[in-house]
């Protein structure tokens, strides 16, 4: 392996912009590039097969071994003191090596494929857990309408664990690009529609999520052809929109494998 470049100033070009791409949700979307922070995420783009430009790592990660090993992965390896690391990162207590890399191209919608669609999702955490179970359950592809949290920020990635790597993601979306899938869309509801257990679930299809305090807009609700809610015996007015994709994507996955609709 070669030996990595080293950087020692606050100032360096490759620096400035890796702490935007850490401190702005959105600053991926104007540099083009992605900011992966921790071994678990470089080692989860590692196993997808994805490529990593850069890898930074703090002097102390260069001297572990295994984290050597995962860097040399990388098109390219650069080594910072512990300082210039800490303030690359947006933790309590910042991991050693990150990876970066290039923003995925624009990619076309999947007419056919299971999908997930997030009508104005706003917290990041709650998306990143969806992406986690759309991976988990089976769900191939993503479709972000305008007003969802940006996927690819950091507190996303982070929520999702690598989740990113295995799914077909697309954002800002306009609820017109939705006109071209060809499976039946399939609305999440507080309080309307067949109960989950006896609902008929079309496979594939595209399940539709809905905003955190309005739900799905009532235009998105129209497309639908069919609503689901999850008896929620307890007296919960609502679920965290996290928890119920959860749901409701296992109970499609777990019909499915059953051979059972």
């Amino acid at each position: 392996m070669n030996e990595p470049l080293r950087i020692t100033s606050r100032d360096n070009p490759l620096l400035q912009r890796l702490r935007r791409l850490s401190q702005d949700g959105a600053a991926y979307r104007r540099l083009g590039q992605v900011w992966l922070e921790g071994d678990h995420l470089c080692r989860a783009l590692r196993a997808r097969g994805g490529a990593a430009a850069q890898a930074v790592l703090s002097e102390s990660a260069w001297q572990d071994p295994q984290l050597r090993e995962l860097a040399a992965w990388a098109a390219r390896v650069v080594v910072v003191p512990a300082p210039l690391f800490a303030g690359l990162s947006a933790l309590e207590s910042p991991a050693a090596i990150g990876f970066v890399l290039d923003l995925p191209p624009p990619a076309l919608v999947q007419q056919d494929t299971a999908t997930l669609v997030l009508d104005r999702l706003q917290d990041p955490g709650n998306v990143g857990s969806v992406l986690r179970s759309a991976a988990a359950f089976g769900v191939t592809q993503v479709l972000a309408l305008k007003g969802t949290a940006a996927l690819w920020s950091p507190k996303v990635l982070r929520a999702a664990m690598g989740a990113h790597f295995g799914l077909h993601l697309i954002e800002g979306l306009d609820e017109e690009a939705l006109a071209v899938l060809r499976v039946p869309l399939v609305a999440t509801s507080s309080h309307a529609g067949d109960e989950l257990p006896q609902a008929a679930l079309p496979w594939p299809c595209a399940w539709v999520l809905g905003h955190e305090g309005q739900g799905v807009a009532g235009t998105l609700l129209a497309r639908c052809a069919l609503r689901v809610r999850i008896p929620q015996p307890g007296g919960e007015e609502s679920l965290n929109v996290a928890a119920a994709a959860a749901v409701c994507l296992y109970e499609s996955a777990r019909r499915r494998l059953a051979g059972v609709q």
